[in-house]
């Protein structure tokens, strides 16, 4: 259903899983990871924060992603008291954003006690605002780019946010490359790109921007089928005032992607595009 159809996959963590499952279904996917992911520096404040998870500080817990969940598991987990964060995270009422933390909760044997209305931060304030929290202490597992996320609603709301962020963002391959798939796109060599976070977003724009060439990328962009594994991701896209033409309905994960995108092409009249021969990454 992919026929011949090159793909960008600026995937990091699950890479190869994702261009496979193109593959298979005959797309050619021209591989360009563009973040890798990290603890952050200091632990320190990381280790606090779970200590007082564990204590059972929090009224509530907010989980945004499941990365940041199976780090503070992994590093309670280091620090000898994993069992005491799973039990605060027992007696703890958990938030999740979406999908993926609750996946995470589920492979310790817990479920979040409340999920998001929509999976997104303004689905988190909806759903946040309905709750009574006042006086309550709120703990909020942030991702990099939301450290400022909830802090003012949780504090109309009268409660006290106790945040943590346990990860950062880095970046995997030099410019170089980027810029080559940055041209790619330009040209038209690419016939789409499939994003699965918003920090790819935020790296291709940021290198567009070093080299010189954001008008002429922004202009391709527009042009360009664009793929989001979910609404997060695809509001990112759209904020740079691209348009997502692909995004699966309601099972925001790789393998419903891949068939949201059989679907966009199998209702595409134009006929199946000649393959185009990769060139070779140095």
């Amino acid at each position: 259903m992919l026929q011949g159809r090159r793909i960008a996959v600026p995937e990091s963590r699950e890479l190869d899983l994702f261009a496979n499952m193109l593959e298979r279904n005959g797309a050619i996917a021209v591989r360009c990871p563009l973040v890798s992911i990290h603890d952050v520096e200091d632990a320190a404040p990381v280790q606090a924060w779970i200590r007082r998870l564990a204590e059972g500080r929090h009224d509530s817990l907010v989980i945004y992603t499941g990365e940041g969940l199976s780090r503070l598991l992994g590093l309670a987990r280091r620090s000898g008291i994993e069992a005491e964060v799973i039990a605060g995270l027992r007696r703890t009422r958990k938030i999740v954003r979406g999908p993926k933390p609750a996946k995470v909760l589920r492979s310790i044997g817990l479920a979040p006690d409340i999920t998001a209305a929509a999976p997104t931060t303004a689905g988190l304030m909806a759903t946040l605002s309905a709750l009574e929290l006042k006086g309550s202490c709120v703990g909020v597992q942030l991702y990099p780019g939301g450290e400022h996320l909830l802090t003012a609603c949780l504090r109309e709301a009268g409660a006290k946010a106790d945040p943590v962020l346990c990860y950062r963002y880095a970046s995997e391959e030099e410019d170089e490359q980027v810029a080559r798939l940055i041209e790619d796109l330009i040209t038209g060599a690419i016939d789409m790109i499939a994003f699965t976070s918003t920090a790819q977003v935020r790296r291709l724009q940021d290198v567009a921007r070093r080299i010189g060439r954001t008008t002429e990328f922004n202009a391709a962009m527009q042009r360009a089928t664009i793929a989001a594994v979910g609404p997060v991701t695809a509001q990112a896209v759209e904020e740079e005032g691209w348009p997502v033409s692909v995004m699966p309905k309601d099972s925001f994960h790789l393998k419903p992607m891949v068939v949201a995108l059989g679907r966009r092409l199998a209702s595409d009249a134009s006929t199946t595009p000649p393959v185009r021969p990769l060139q070779p990454v140095p």
